[in-house]
């Protein structure tokens, strides 16, 4: 039977094992694998806008689950401000199917996002998905070309 001696606080003293894998940066074993992984990673960088809308979901699922109180919450916990917060959250104002579009922008290899936050702002703030609709396949048009 083992005995835990007391330390100076006389709390037990215990023993903890941690393991880990450790496993080389340019280890010469694994560069095929390696090199395997990184051909399935696609060029170029999420847009922001993508980010925003699934931060927006997010936020909400959230708020909804009684995780976070309100978006004020939010605001102190993500150190933005409360008025940040309304603007990603309005990105929910728009139709689904908008919202879907923004989730699945191709990615930015070079230069700057086509379609900013800015740019949806408007879209966001009319109140019919038809309208919403109509502005939306004009920014896409202009800033894709599609």
């Amino acid at each position: 039977m083992k005995h835990h001696r007391p330390d100076a606080s006389g709390i037990g003293l215990s023993r903890l094992e941690v393991s880990f894998t450790f496993q080389p940066k340019n280890s010469r074993k694994n560069g095929n694998a390696q090199s395997r992984n990184d051909r399935n990673i696609e060029p170029g960088n999420v847009p922001r806008i993508s980010r925003l809308m699934a931060l927006a979901i997010r936020y909400d699922g959230l708020v909804g689950n009684g995780e976070v109180r309100d978006y004020a919450d939010l605001a102190r916990l993500g150190y933005v401000t409360r008025a940040r917060i309304t603007q990603i959250m309005n990105l929910l104002n728009l139709a689904p199917d908008i919202q879907e579009a923004l989730l699945f922008l191709p990615r930015t290899v070079k230069g700057r996002d086509p379609i900013r936050e800015k740019d949806v702002r408007p879209i966001a703030a009319v109140a019919h998905w038809h309208r919403q609709r109509k502005m939306w396949a004009k920014l896409v048009r202009e800033r894709l070309g599609k």
